[in-house]
């Protein structure tokens, strides 16, 4: 079953809009806890909306090669102003590892080279951005759920944290650094994959090399770039703000389905 294209356009536009009030010039609204409650209310009623429409198993609509843009633009950070991923980047990554920890019963240290040995998914999707715009891009990477599987998530975990190598708002400290979330049932849905190729080459540093999430059902602010670190907990509270993410701290909407 897919998503009705209308009912797509009018959630992506209701995420734009909830984005526009959060960011703009709604900030002290946004801030006083009754507005947040209202928007907080909202959104689990979308999140009920979408799970009881269509389940939690459907997939994304997947395209052709035919399909793909043109040009796949490139958001949010698009280089990393920090020494240690600019030296991993000069040796093509060969150093760098993915650290999968947090609630789980056998932590992991990653290579590149040992995800690409994982069973792979590739996919050709649409990405929508809480701006309104979308690219259609290839995708290629190893599901999360294998790599959760692999680490053995413990009873207690509920929530998968995606820590990352690029800082929003430099000198910020933990709270300029980009994070993100997800539950357990969009972090084991068989599009939610760890992409390490896009359209059939390794995946550019505009585009969050050597690894970026893909939760195909999302909106774009949800596929966290230039993943350092995978975090299994029990809540998201005291990290951030405890809102899930690095924009949802800032007033976007934790749950981006489309």
């Amino acid at each position: 079953m897919r998503t009705d294209p209308e009912r797509r356009s009018f959630l992506k536009r209701s995420a734009a809009l909830a984005g526009t009030l959060a960011l703009g010039g709604c900030d002290r609204l946004s801030e006083t806890p009754w507005f947040r409650q209202i928007l907080e209310s909202a959104e689990s009623a979308t999140l009920r909306a979408q799970r009881f429409l269509l389940g939690s198993g459907p997939l994304a609509r997947e395209y052709t090669e035919a399909d793909l843009s043109p040009e796949f633009r490139a958001n949010g950070s698009t280089s990393i102003d920090d020494f240690d991923y600019q030296t991993l980047a000069e040796k093509g990554f060969v150093d760098w590892r993915l650290e999968v920890g947090g609630l789980v019963e056998r932590p992991q240290q990653l290579s590149l080279a040992e995800l690409r040995a994982m069973p792979a998914r590739t996919q050709i999707t649409r990405h929508d951005c809480v701006e309104g715009w979308s690219c259609i891009g290839k995708w290629t990477g190893v599901p999360l759920a294998h790599v959760l599987e692999q680490a053995g998530a413990r009873p207690r975990a509920r929530y998968v944290v995606f820590r990352c190598a690029d800082a929003l708002e430099p000198g910020a400290g933990v709270d300029g650094q980009y994070y993100e979330s997800l539950g357990f049932e969009d972090a084991y849905h068989p599009q939610t994959i760890l992409a390490y190729d896009m359209n059939g080459h390794p995946l550019p540093v505009p585009h969050g090399a050597p690894l970026r999430l893909r939760v195909e059902r999302q909106l774009g602010y949800k596929m966290a770039k230039y993943i350092m670190r995978v975090e299994l907990v029990e809540s998201l509270a005291g990290i951030g703000s405890g809102r899930g993410g690095f924009w949802e701290d800032r007033g976007y909407e934790w749950y981006a389905g489309i």
